[in-house]
């Protein structure tokens, strides 16, 4: 019986819920990736050095880290306009995937007549496209916005309508009985169950704007950090590519980050607790 006692007195540390609870988690979000990343960058170090593999085709970690630490001004002046098109890119395809999900939503015409052409686009390849928007747009930054907006806006579209489907019946037929007019339940029934599909929805497309970005830049732009991984391939300096890859890695992993921390900003705002859990 005291050995019961004293196991079940002892605080949970499997969910990391109990004293020391925030150590497991700071383990599990920080420590354990890093640990992983490091391990995969030792195992490649080794590999290039034991097996004496050319530089051209793979260079080792350290390689990486000599261009970005003798480029590092370089590289960051290129990601300043890279950074900046993805971020115009995200929140047009924000604003456009938002708005013509709530069309759609609530407009039987606008669903039956817009989205069987939303997803036939969606299958098109936009690296199709791009000539077309060269054509239309010229070379620069808005023919790379307009491909990174095309491609980032779906995911924004398809969670955002998922999101405003997913409000509980009976909470909804609580606000008809008070009387509650379409915006008000929009806005006190609809949109909170929809939230965490918005922000999962631009998770993804936050993502998938860069790679909208890079992809434009791969053809039209004459700067970025898209322009600097073609011309570097050209040039055979594979060390030169990963280290833009490298950065673009953790600019795309601050963004990610920046719409976390609006959706936990949001969290507050709703009491602490979103009206549907678990969405990553």
């Amino acid at each position: 019986m005291a050995i019961f006692q004293e196991t079940t007195s002892s605080p949970v540390e499997v969910d990391g819920r109990g004293a020391g609870g925030w150590q497991y988690r700071l383990g599990r979000l920080v420590l354990l990736p890093l640990g992983c990343a490091l391990t995969v960058l030792i195992a490649w170090e080794f590999f290039c050095r034991a097996s004496r593999i050319s530089p051209a085709l793979l260079p080792p970690p350290s390689a990486v880290w000599s261009v970005l630490s003798n480029n590092w001004k370089i590289l960051f002046q290129q990601s300043v306009p890279t950074t900046l098109e993805t971020i115009i890119s995200f929140v047009v395809a924000t604003l456009l995937g938002v708005a013509l999900a709530v069309a759609i939503t609530f407009s039987a015409w606008v669903r039956e007549a817009f989205y069987p052409n939303v997803v036939m686009f969606q299958l098109i390849p936009k690296i199709a496209l791009a000539p077309l928007f060269i054509v239309w747009l010229g070379v620069g930054s808005k023919s790379c916005i307009v491909v990174a907006v095309f491609i980032a806006f779906f995911p924004v579209v398809i969670s955002t309508a998922t999101g405003l489907v997913s409000a509980k019946p009976e909470v909804l037929q609580l606000c008809r009985s008070l009387t509650a007019s379409e915006w008000q339940m929009f806005r006190l029934a609809r949109f909170p169950y929809a939230t965490p599909f918005v922000f999962a929805g631009m998770k993804v497309g936050v993502t998938m704007a860069m790679i909208g970005v890079i992809v434009g830049e791969f053809i039209t732009a004459q700067a970025g950090l898209g322009y600097i991984i073609m011309f570097a391939s050209s040039a055979g300096e594979t060390a030169t590519v990963l280290a833009a890859i490298v950065l673009l890695c953790g600019i795309g992993l601050a963004l990610f980050g920046l719409v976390a921390l609006g959706e936990m900003a949001v969290q507050r705002w709703y009491g602490g607790e979103m009206p549907v859990g678990g969405v990553i």
